[in-house]
């Protein structure tokens, strides 16, 4: 095999070119990557809104929601669809496979939208919208505005006509949402007494108002030489423009607007309301474009501050409630020291094993450039500098150093006995270039299988995977390229050293001896083997299941629930309170949050932690403490998560893990889902159980007597338009102006919507024009009805939601749930499962022994095919269960769950643990081939030869994790479980293997022999045995 290094060696000063191309690239690399906190994972999702101010629920998810739904529901790669009405409103998410173009999605979606018009309310302000979303986004930034000069309504609409087009023109904004008021309106509060007084029905007043606010064209004048534009007064803009406005003729007197109504500038909802730390505010909620720096992104928001401010009213303060970047700036800086600490360590190895300062030298330069390679092909790769990026890169470090070392430590062999650097560079990296090219090629493999998986995990560990990669082979071709020739170069013919010394340590001693024991035991040790893979299975079983490491992203969610009949008042009041509890914990910076808008009694607060520094204690912690506070205010509940960085799933609940069950009877499904959510809030481990089924609400009833009505020249619909017009905020006319468009809003005075028996004060206008009176054609009764309605592909269903108490593992949790409503033997018509993040945990659980199993079979191939052998790949991977011990049995110590992140550890322990096999079967081949000597000379004389750089590459890549295992700097809980698996599994698997991989060679080669003499008897031939 000819020397792949040699070219190098021969021109020192091209190679050191190549070097300087690499490290410059590198650099600039670096400063083009954009900046996330996780591997963008896109989620082809579809939002489709839209509203019908006034309308039930029930009407709201029978005539808006479900002939969308049934239209979309045609739609082919549809993989979850769930929908949620409330008083008003109706929205529907999509989400479609993975592999699904968003934009072809976003079409037929559109064409879905179109097809169901004809089956859609007419009276609908607008027709159904729908935009493209992600729901494993979180907003990146918050702008909270607050005045003692304006009004809410006055904010919003700064808000929505000024800020919100401004910044969403900044580079890397996606969508800006308004929330925490409504726009701007003319309301016009009628007086029903004033209005049967005059003898005037309240159609009558909705027909005025749309007649006399007109915008229409209008047409133009030409002359001979000049043109003329028509134009007329005919909008109204402002509330006194309405107040003279005639509605009718009372005794020949003209009754006008102001006579029946109080006009006034108010804003469209009334029941929507924002706090920024205790004040009324309007929030800005900001998110990010796909696959933009997230850091250059907020950045060039705060840039436009100053620019902001001055295009806003004086007197609205602008202030920035939640940056996302804090703790992403806190966390890669973390990672950076991580990385630039764990490549100091492994220098340090190198340096205690050869003692010598030229040859540290040689790794200190080639583990920086073969790092700052992988930087040029992760920019070309469209690839970002994230949480898992850089801690692929600072596991890497571990590797990288690995190939260097093999090659360094065989030249200094052959320095050290007395051959001169040049040719010693020659031989040394002629004669482990195999072995480094098997070691990195079958390292690679192990991430093949991920690379190849589907669904969320293969899309959020894909990057991770490529980038070890790009690594392995970048740190492949600097071993064989520069690392000789360097080698050639800086390594002095005669050592101050004398490395002789170091092979006859009192550990290499040891060693000789002790490895003399066990080829003389081999059936102890055989025994230790078996042993050892009978723990694995049993430590699997034992060791707590989790999905994705709890983060400390330095903010916290809250989902506010009341009681499902409170007025808004009376939930504004508590909504007030429990903000002005929240902001008073030390360890809170901002908070701000809102209610109403569809449902009045829920609603939602953001809070943004202190840096960790300043505060100390986590954030399950901060929420214990204000857990016991909030619980004061009676009628209302709180429940706080820690915000994570992935979330899962379309519908995000109250709570971090969701369970839905759905069935075609609406009633049997409301009283299921009551009895389910009293069996989960008992078991132990959950807490802040929760539902989004609202079934509890108030409803006056209004039983139409029809006969009655008939008589009276009275209709259903004639009844129904004016309950809307008096009670449903009915938006009856536009105001158009430059920059947006506003609603003339028309409801009776809120004193008369106070109570049931109003409506009997209500007037119908029939057929002959006389006004009837609701209480002579119906009567009232008080009933309880749902307050939002939900379904899941097309069904109703109910989501419970549920978190899960610090220390309960994910697993255990699940697995309670599910004995728990089995246990409830739920009628055989429902459908019942997890959705979300634990949907996405029982399908990683379910996979991962074939992902461990995949990984072993791909790099059995690969040794296979590198080895032209059937044998030595087995030999090789029995390295593994000793691997695999060590990392469960420091999950179980560390009291860590088996997360996805400790899984990827396991599946790099195969990858590095298999190197010392690697090195002792490559070498003992080689002694057998060209020294002739026996199975068992070979492998002792291999494992002797390379006990050093064994050591040493365990060593490296040990330390190399030791920062991710003991770090505690923000967003180190994620990088943990790595660090803890691949530390306790090098350690276990270097006491074992140095021993056992030598006896199942021995094995191996028996067997070997065996098959080879029964074939050759079975042709009529001998074979010589050869000396054991």
């Amino acid at each position: 095999m000819s020397n792949l290094s040699s070219p190098f060696i021969e021109r020192p000063k091209a190679t050191s070119l190549v070097g300087v191309l690499i490290i410059l690239s590198g650099i600039l690399a670096y400063y083009f990557l954009p900046v996330s906190q996780l591997p963008q994972i896109e989620f082809p999702t579809i939002f489709v809104q839209a509203s019908l101010p006034g309308a039930s629920p029930e009407i709201m998810a029978t005539s808006v929601a479900t002939p969308i739904e049934k239209q979309i529901g045609r739609i082919s790669g549809v993989t979850e669809m769930t929908s949620s009405s409330s008083l008003g409103k109706s929205s529907v998410v999509i989400q479609f496979d993975l592999n699904r173009s968003i934009d072809a999605a976003a079409n037929d979606v559109q064409a879905a939208i179109d097809a169901s018009l004809s089956d859609l309310p007419k009276d609908l302000p607008s027709k159904p919208t729908y935009r493209k979303v992600n729901p494993a986004d979180a907003p990146i930034m918050i702008i909270a505005l607050t005045s003692k000069l304006y009004t809410k309504g006055q904010m919003y609409d700064v808000a929505s006509t000024i800020l919100q087009q401004k910044i969403s023109q900044s580079n890397g904004v996606g969508q800006v949402i308004v929330g925490g008021s409504s726009l701007p309106s003319v309301r016009v509060e009628l007086n029903p007494l004033a209005l049967n007084h005059y003898g005037i029905a309240i159609d009558d007043v909705r027909t005025t108002l749309q007649n006399e606010n007109a915008n229409k064209p209008k047409g133009q004048l030409i002359e001979n030489t000049r043109s003329y534009n028509i134009a007329t007064n005919d909008q109204l803009i402002h509330a006194y423009q309405y107040k003279p406005l005639i509605i009718s003729y009372h005794n020949k007197t003209p009754v006008t607007l102001g006579d029946v109504a109080d006009v006034k500038d108010s804003v469209e909802d009334l029941k929507n309301a924002g706090l920024a730390d205790g004040k009324p505010s309007v929030l800005l909620i900001i998110f990010k474009q796909p696959g933009v720096n997230v850091i250059e992104t907020v950045d060039g928001v705060k840039q436009m501050m100053p620019q902001l401010e001055a295009s806003i009213p004086q007197g609205i303060d602008l202030t920035v409630a939640m940056d996302r970047t804090t703790t992403i700036r806190s966390s890669l800086v973390d990672v950076e020291k991580t990385l630039i600490l764990a490549i100091v360590l492994v220098i340090i190895v190198v340096f205690l094993f050869l003692k010598n300062l030229s040859s540290t030298f040689i790794p200190s330069v080639v583990v920086p450039i073969s790092l700052l390679g992988t930087f040029t092909i992760m920019y070309f790769l469209n690839f970002s500098l994230d949480n898992f990026s850089l801690m692929a890169l600072t596991i890497s470090t571990g590797f990288v150093v690995d190939d260097a070392i093999v090659v360094l430590e065989n030249i200094m062999r052959h320095v050290e006995n007395g051959v001169a650097p040049k040719q010693a560079a020659h031989l040394g990296s002629k004669e482990v270039s195999f072995t480094v090219l098997s070691m990195s090629i079958s390292l690679i493999a192990v991430f093949i299988p991920i690379l190849l998986m589907g669904g969320i995990v293969g899309r959020l560990f894909r990057e991770f995977a490529i980038t070890i990669s790009i690594a392995i082979l970048v740190s492949l071709f600097v071993s064989l390229t520069i690392t000789p020739s360097m080698c050639s170069k800086i390594l002095k013919a005669n050592p101050k050293v004398d490395f002789n010394k170091t092979k006859k340590s009192k550990i290499t001693e040891f060693y000789k001896k002790s490895l003399l024991w066990s080829i003389n035991h081999e059936k102890t040790m055989f025994f230790m083997i078996i042993i050892t893979i009978i723990l694995n299975i049993f430590l699997y079983i034992k060791v707590p299941k989790g999905f994705f490491p709890q983060q400390d992203t330095g903010r916290i969610m809250g989902f506010i629930v009341a009681d499902q009949n409170i007025s808004f008042k009376n939930m504004e009041k508590k909504f007030t309170e429990l903000v002005n509890i929240i902001k008073e914990d030390t360890a809170i910076d901002h908070v701000v949050g809102y209610v109403g808008g569809g449902t009045v009694n829920s609603g939602n607060v953001f809070i943004s932690l202190k840096p960790l520094e300043e505060r100390k204690i986590s954030p399950d912690l901060i929420i214990g403490r204000l857990r016991k506070k909030l619980s004061q205010i009676a009628g209302v509940n709180v429940y706080l998560q820690s915000a994570q960085d992935l979330m899962i799933g379309g519908r995000q609940g109250g709570a971090q893990f969701q369970y839905s069950i759905s069935a075609s009877n609406l009633d049997e499904l409301n009283k299921w889902g009551d009895k389910l959510i009293q069996r989960l809030s008992l078991l132990p481990g959950i807490a802040d159980v929760n539902s989004d089924q609202k079934n509890h609400g108030l409803e006056a009833f209004i039983n139409i007597n029809h006969d009655n009505a008939t008589k009276l020249g009275v209709t259903p619909l004639a009844i129904d338009n004016t309950l809307y017009d008096s009670f449903g905020q009915r938006q009856v006319s536009i105001i158009y102006k430059s920059t947006n468009q506003y609603h003339v809003v028309m409801e009776v005075a809120p004193e008369f919507w106070m109570s049931p028996e109003f409506l009997k004060n209500t007037y119908i206008k029939s057929k002959k024009n006389v006004l009837v009176p609701l209480s002579e054609i119906a009567n009232f009764s008080t009933k309880s009805s749902l307050l939002s309605v939900n379904h899941q592909s097309q069904f109703p269903a109910t989501t419970l939601s549920f978190n899960l108490i610090p220390g309960t593992p994910l697993g255990d949790a699940v697995n309670l749930v599910e004995k728990t409503v089995n246990e409830m033997n739920l009628p055989s018509s429902f459908n019942a499962s997890f959705q979300g993040a634990a949907k996405a945990f029982q399908s990683s659980l379910s996979n991962q022994p074939y992902l461990i199993l995949a990984a072993l079979i791909t790099v059995y191939i690969v040794l296979g095919i590198l080895y032209e052998s059937l044998i030595h790949p087995i030999t090789i991977l029995s390295t593994l269960p000793s691997a695999g011990v060590g990392a469960l049995l420091a999950l179980i110590i560390t009291k860590t769950d088996f997360s996805l992140i400790a899984l990827i550890g396991i599946i790099l322990l195969i990858g590095i643990v298999k190197k010392n096999a690697i090195m002792m079967i490559d070498f003992a081949i080689q002694a057998k081939r060209i020294e002739n000597k026996t199975s068992k000379e070979a492998i002792y004389q291999a494992a002797i030869l390379r006990f050093r750089p064994i050591m040493m590459t365990t060593m490296a890549a040990i330390l190399g994790a030791v920062p991710l295992a003991f770090g505690t700097g923000v967003g180190s809980e994620l990088r943990r479980p790595l660090g803890i698996s691949i530390i306790g599994g090098l350690i276990i698997s270097q006491l074992l293997t140095l021993y056992t991989t030598p006896i199942v060679y021995l094995y191996f080669e028996k067997i070997k022999f065996w098959v080879e003499n029964k074939w050759l008897n079975l042709k009529g031939e001998t074979y010589e045995q050869p000396k054991s």
